[in-house]
């Protein structure tokens, strides 16, 4: 799967992860989709290199799925944290 396909997760895992978190985010939605894109990268990276899975066989793999919604949450709760730490 190219770099395509995890933009693709990222956005809809984007989505998902802000519904799973709600709450006043800051910078909307976009900043959420964008954060989402940058998860499933992230969360693919964390997959393959600390747990030794294979993200990369399909865009339909749960597998991917999976990894691309944990990286997605990190990087939204991260980007929380340094948002509110901010304000």
């Amino acid at each position: 799967m190219g770099i395509i396909g995890w933009i693709l997760i990222g956005l809809i895992m984007g989505a998902i992860a802000r519904a799973i978190l709600p709450g006043k985010a800051a910078g909307g939605w976009f900043i959420t989709l964008v954060v989402g894109v940058l998860g499933a990268l992230l969360g693919g990276w964390i997959g393959g290199a600390l747990f030794d899975v294979q993200v990369n066989d399909s865009f339909f793999s749960l597998t991917t799925w999976f990894w691309a919604l944990v990286g997605s949450l990190l990087v939204l709760v991260i980007w929380g944290a340094v948002a509110r730490r901010r304000a």
